[in-house]
């Protein structure tokens, strides 16, 4: 199931919602990254070096958490029909997290347990997202949940552009991928960097929400 005419807004919404997610859990979960996992190594060696308890080692619970759930990914993509449907498993979780946090704060009860075993829920979400991005690369203009190769893409273009006196067709349509995505990502980053701030992680409920109804648009289109 391709619905190429929404590219550009599936790639939007991907990005916004990896940086956010990945900006609430490191603001809200003590300094975990959710959607570049690889990011947690940094932040444990800091943490080690520095003399930081067991809740540094935490931080590498996130590569096999990520692992399980790309393996698990890829299972379902290949028993589905309707690409998107990891888009809602991914929703499913993210909304489960947030709810979790709901209850267990409405009552009184929320602690360091709960708030990792969420962060680590939202980790295999964007490990969803991952196996999504990997599995079906025409569904997005490029990786929605680590930007590194999109900026290397994006300044390419630009040098291209440069070098042509900005008269160069492909390179201008490239650009204007890239930037969405890019874009896309910092616009996330600042919403759950002021959303985890103010209000913790119970706002996994948004992105979740936003994924779920975008699948249902997808299955109907």
């Amino acid at each position: 199931m391709e619905v190429k005419h929404n590219i550009g807004f599936v790639t939007l919404l991907l990005t916004m919602i990896a940086g956010y997610c990945d900006t609430v859990t490191f603001v809200s979960a003590d300094a975990l990254f959710s959607a570049h996992v690889t990011g947690n190594f940094i932040v444990f060696a800091y943490q080690f070096v520095k003399g930081s308890d067991i809740h540094a080692w935490v931080k590498l619970l996130t590569f096999p958490v990520f692992i399980l759930a790309v393996m698990a990914g890829g299972r379902i993509a290949g028993k589905v029909i309707n690409h998107y449907t990891l888009l809602f498993w991914e929703g499913a979780l993210l909304l489960s997290a947030g709810i979790i946090v709901a209850v267990f704060s409405y009552y009184g009860i929320f602690s360091e347990v709960v708030m990792y075993t969420v962060a680590m829920i939202t980790v295999f979400a964007m490990g969803l997202q991952n196996a999504f991005g990997k599995l079906y690369a025409k569904e997005t203009h490029g990786p929605t949940t680590m930007m590194t190769g999109n900026v290397t893409q994006a300044s390419l273009d630009f040098g291209t552009l440069l070098s042509n006196g900005f008269h160069h067709p492909e390179a201008w349509a490239s650009l204007k991928k890239q930037l969405i995505t890019i874009l896309g990502f910092l616009v996330g980053c600042f919403l759950g960097a002021y959303a985890g701030k103010q209000y913790g992680l119970v706002t996994l409920i948004l992105p979740g929400l936003a994924m779920i109804i975008c699948y249902f648009y997808h299955r109907k289109n």
